[in-house]
């Protein structure tokens, strides 16, 4: 390896431990969000094996596809992110302290990586571990049935998907809300933008449709949630597109948005009286 990328990755790694710390200990409101599909799950699986309420294991499944789609992706790691990583950048600005960075012998594109990992490893962590949590504990209470279903049926296959789907939103949406954090001064005005924009995404046409993260990520959970009641006669069925291209798809669009993330700082200039 170039003596200078071994820098460069020496120095990623200190910039995110030191990240890391914030994350990890100062930022603990964000992770009830990841630790209420847990409760959720669990809560379930306590209620059913005291024979509090009749399900099945199809039944059990099915609730865990939704959790997934409506609470866990577009809710969970959605704000979860948006806490994260909005405050990498502004959070330093917020409290004056962004200049210490700037004063240190480190290239700022390599700063903006080192505060990225930092993110996600974060988020990886909770959302991530928090998802695959969720799923084995909604269908814990079957007992055998769970465990032959988790290790020789369908089970492994769909945790794994629920995985990939859930590291794909923390990396997509990650990247997006640190490049807020960086290019407005309120980043939360664009974060609630991106909200509706997300949320309306079953309305658009399939063109529209295509330009989003969600549309992207449902394609890709291994079980479909229908839209129920009124809003269906509303929604437009599109067409999945292929994991193939789906998953280079949105790792694409986080390279890309990191790279004009990277190229925002090195211009960027610290203004505390603003």
């Amino acid at each position: 390896m170039n003596p200078q990328w071994k820098l460069w990755s020496r120095q990623v790694w200190a910039v995110a431990r030191l990240e890391l710390h914030k994350s990890l200990l100062q930022r603990r409101a964000w992770w009830l969000l990841a630790a209420a599909p847990v409760v959720l799950t669990g809560g379930h699986s306590i209620m059913a094996s005291m024979g509090q309420w009749g399900c099945s294991m199809g039944v059990d499944t099915r609730a865990f596809a939704s959790i997934f789609q409506l609470f866990i992706v577009r809710f969970g790691i959605f704000f979860g992110c948006a806490g994260i990583f909005t405050t990498l950048f502004r959070g330093e600005m917020a409290e004056k302290t962004m200049h210490y960075y700037f004063l240190t012998p480190v290239r700022r594109e390599v700063l903006a990586a080192g505060k990225y990992l930092s993110g996600e490893i974060t988020a990886l962590t909770f959302f991530v571990g928090g998802s695959a949590l969720s799923y084995v504990l909604i269908t814990l209470h079957w007992g055998a049935a769970h465990w032959q279903r988790l290790l020789r049926g369908p089970g492994l296959y769909e945790v794994s998907w629920y995985v990939i789907v859930a590291a794909l939103a923390c990396l997509g949406y990650g990247a997006i809300f640190m490049a807020f954090g960086l290019w407005f001064k309120n980043p939360m005005i664009p974060a609630v933008a991106l909200m509706v924009w997300e949320g309306i995404n079953p309305f658009l046409p399939s063109v529209l449709k295509k330009v989003s993260v969600i549309f992207y990520l449902q394609g890709l959970c291994p079980t479909d949630v229908p839209m129920d009641g009124p809003l269906a006669l509303l929604e437009i069925i599109s067409e999945p597109t292929p994991a193939w291209l789906a998953i280079p798809g949105l790792l694409l669009l986080t390279a890309a948005v990191l790279a004009l993330a990277g190229w925002s700082v090195r211009s960027m200039e610290v203004s505390y009286g603003d």
